[in-house]
């Protein structure tokens, strides 16, 4: 990439290789802010070193919890207890969604005033989903009019709720649990449709009781917490990308040690098999309440096919990429139910559609979701990142089968959730 954040990608005849992925922002983020209110000192192996990760480190030290880089790259996070140092000055979320709306439940609990904000992206996504529940507990916050960051907590003593939220989402749920932790009595989460429970996988490793059952969790308060030493799995929404560029090329073949399995991240994988790509694990094995497995992929007939209700909720980080691929399946892909695309980084749906077009490739983009023909042939072309992590790197896989030279702008938004993935991706082709 030049200075200018432009990534050049060119087309490929298939990919090869190891890529060792880096560790799992879910749980990255969850074990930084539990380490923070634990008693003693944690140690995380395999850290993320996604730039949104960062934000929640440089988060909780301003609110006390320090941390520090050992020599073997590991982290160390000591850990204040339940009561946090009221933070100096307003706290950096970046651009990253996770920091803001899971840290805003711990903060609830606290007794003290504390603001967050983030980048231009960041300030342009919803809020309310966290702003309602911790209000309905006690906490008093307050936003700009469209419900959005910056935002002011005023923590103190919660009380507990049966929470039944609108849309699903695992960030939400894990904001009201961490909330639950200072509430007297038991906080209760029923979500439409089972999201990630990394949240809940999380609080039980640090030795908090945590019910659940099916899209059911709920959690008792004044419960401590317990400093551990964890490794995080390699992240398997970035995984994805590699396993897509697999499926471009029968013939192909990547291998991916030490991903993580959790099986409510895993419907990935069987939608692919579904669609031909060839998935076989290996080696699998549970740390700290996630399964940690090896994957070996191998192309073969890119078939395409569909994402729609409970998978587009399990699926939702990886829908982009698959989109920007479908064009070079047989029968294409079509997406449904996926409206809360349109509120992420950029509106994925509109970035996925426009950087397709600028191919030649035909797409219909609809209010909820998309249908993109297969059997389509696209061109080089320059495209944006829209600011983007998930895009720019979803078109740098699209671009590995497009004819001639394609240039992605703002590349660098990929640093948000993986920092060398340009490097990884070279890798595998040999360009």
């Amino acid at each position: 990439m030049s200075a200018e954040s432009t990534a050049i990608i060119r087309s490929a005849r298939t990919v090869q290789g190891v890529v060792r992925i880096p560790g799992d922002k879910s749980i990255s983020h969850r074990y930084a802010m539990l380490a923070a209110i634990a008693e003693g000192t944690s140690r995380f192996h395999n850290f993320s070193a996604a730039q949104d990760c960062a934000s929640t480190l440089g988060c909780m030290a301003g609110l006390g919890a320090e941390w520090r880089r050992l020599g073997d790259g590991a982290i160390e996070i000591g850990g204040m207890g339940r009561h946090l140092k009221p933070p100096t000055r307003p706290l950096d979320c970046g651009n990253s969604g996770s920091t803001m709306r899971m840290l805003s439940g711990i903060l609830a609990g606290q007794h003290f005033v504390s603001e967050l904000f983030g980048d231009e992206s960041l300030s342009r996504r919803p809020m309310a989903r966290i702003i309602m529940p911790l209000s309905e507990m006690g906490a008093r916050i307050s936003s700009n009019e469209a419900g959005r960051s910056p935002l002011k907590i005023q923590g103190g003593a919660l009380r507990a709720i049966h929470y039944k939220p609108e849309v699903a989402s695992a960030q939400v749920k894990s904001c009201v649990l961490f909330a639950g932790l200072f509430a007297e009595g038991e906080t209760v989460v029923e979500e439409p449709i089972r999201t990630r429970d990394h949240g809940e996988i999380a609080l039980r490793a640090f030795g908090v009781e945590v019910e659940s059952n099916g899209n059911i969790a709920s959690i008792r308060g004044g419960q401590p917490l317990a400093a551990i030493e964890a490794h995080v799995p390699g992240d398997l929404s970035s995984a994805a990308f590699f396993l897509c560029a697999a499926a471009l090329f029968p013939g192909s073949q990547i291998s991916l040690p030490g991903i993580l399995m959790n099986p409510t991240r895993a419907r990935l994988l069987d939608i692919l098999i579904q669609m031909g790509l060839k998935i076989s694990v290996a080696q699998v094995e549970q740390q700290h309440g996630e399964l940690v497995g090896a994957i070996e992929a191998r192309g073969a007939t890119w078939q395409g096919g569909s994402v729609a209700g409970a998978d587009t909720a399990a699926l939702i980080d990886e829908i982009p990429v698959l989109a920007a691929i479908a064009p070079y399946s047989e029968n294409g892909i079509e997406v449904h139910d996926a409206k809360e695309l349109r509120v992420k980084e950029s509106d994925r749906i509109a970035a996925v559609a426009t950087n397709l077009r600028k191919m030649g490739a035909e797409v219909e983009e609809r209010p909820d979701g998309l249908r993109i023909p297969g059997g389509q042939r696209l061109h080089g072309g320059e495209l944006d990142s829209f600011g983007d992590h998930r895009i720019a790197m979803a078109f740098a896989v699209a671009a590995l089968r497009a004819e001639g030279e394609t240039v992605i702008r703002g590349a660098d938004a990929a640093g948000v959730s993986y920092p060398t993935f340009f490097e990884d991706l070279r890798s595998i082709t040999g360009s």
